[in-house]
């Protein structure tokens, strides 16, 4: 059948997620779910351009996120933190959301403090995708560098595979070191593994922006 419409998708995941919510309102992962589901949705008007193109974090209009999504997403997870049995899986990722929606901007956001919830889920329920995460946290806070040997390491290890996401992240880090030719051969990797055509617009976008001197 055909596709259903992302916002349609993620109203109907907010109606189940709810659903189940009213029927264990003491599981924490349960409300950790639903908190992520709300901050997450809260950002979806400004996530893509008109043409579908994805907005990244640091260009999206705030202005825009749904500061009601946020109230609810904020007062599940403190429900949840309030049965004191830990912040399990989804409670830390709800968090690591959650310090991006009250932050005014990429530069004002808790950066420490999101490395530390991605090394504390890192333990809880590892996988590259959250190292992957952590080393982009950890470049905000600490700079590039240290971030790149994260990303060598876990390239090294080969659990990522032969895709963009790891060329992309490593190519974005090597353009912040001035490593310009270096960060061209990582994004044109990045590009040519993408297969989603707007993902592959920002990548080319990038690309492009290191060969004019931008």
């Amino acid at each position: 059948g055909d596709r259903w419409p992302r916002s349609d998708l993620a109203a109907e995941a907010l109606r189940l997620g709810r659903a189940l919510s009213s029927m264990l309102p003491r599981e924490p992962e349960v409300l950790g779910l639903l908190s992520l589901m709300e901050l997450q949705s809260s950002r979806f008007a400004a996530r893509e351009a008109p043409d579908g193109t994805p907005t990244l974090l640091a260009d999206q209009d705030r202005r825009r996120w749904d500061r009601s999504a946020i109230l609810r997403g904020r007062s599940l997870l403190a429900k949840a933190d309030a049965l004191g049995r830990g912040r399990v899986s989804y409670c830390l990722q709800a968090a690591i959301a959650e310090r991006h929606a009250v932050a005014a901007s990429v530069q004002d956001t808790d950066w420490p403090q999101i490395v530390l919830l991605y090394e504390v889920l890192g333990r809880l329920a590892p996988s590259p995708i959250v190292e992957l995460n952590r080393a982009v946290a950890v470049s905000m806070a600490t700079g590039p560098a240290t971030a790149l040997a994260i990303v060598d390491r876990l390239g090294a290890s080969g659990a990522l595979g032969r895709g963009p996401l790891l060329a992309s992240v490593r190519g974005e880090l090597l353009t912040q070191l001035w490593r310009t030719n270096e960060a061209r051969s990582e994004l044109s990797v990045a590009v040519e593994l993408t297969g989603n055509e707007q993902q592959r617009r920002v990548l080319q976008g990038k690309l492009d922006a290191l060969y004019s001197g931008a």
